[in-house]
């Protein structure tokens, strides 16, 4: 299992960025996705969640509105744009896939090495 995370940097408040996961070793369709985030000296903080098929989403109230979770099941990629950006947003972000097919949880075991975003002025 391997999951690949990219496209974080470094943004004003205000600006956007998207990440990608492009992910290997497991039938990535068949799996419920997530992102999760940590923030410096801060625990992991769930972020948002997708259905297999694209169909089901599910985010943080924090995030609500600013961010948009998506996913290419033909790509094996899975995608998180990040709208309207504050300096809360500054962490290192996951993907991670849940445990078992089909079946959506929070175990965020399987993860990727992370993409670091930083929000500052």
């Amino acid at each position: 299992v391997q999951l690949e995370e990219s496209g974080g940097g470094s943004v004003q408040p205000g600006g956007s960025l998207r990440l990608s996961c492009r992910i290997s070793g497991f039938t990535f369709s068949n799996y419920y996705m997530s992102w999760v985030r940590q923030a410096p000296g801060k625990g992991l903080e769930w972020v948002s969640s997708i259905s297999p098929a694209g169909s089901i989403k599910s985010y943080a109230n924090s995030v609500k509105g600013r961010f948009t979770i998506s996913r290419d099941n033909a790509e094996n990629t899975l995608y998180l744009q990040l709208n309207s950006l504050k300096t809360d947003d500054t962490a290192m972000y996951y993907c991670a896939k849940a445990s078992s097919p089909y079946r959506p949880d929070n175990d965020y075991n399987y993860r990727g090495q992370g993409t670091q975003v930083t929000v500052s002025l």
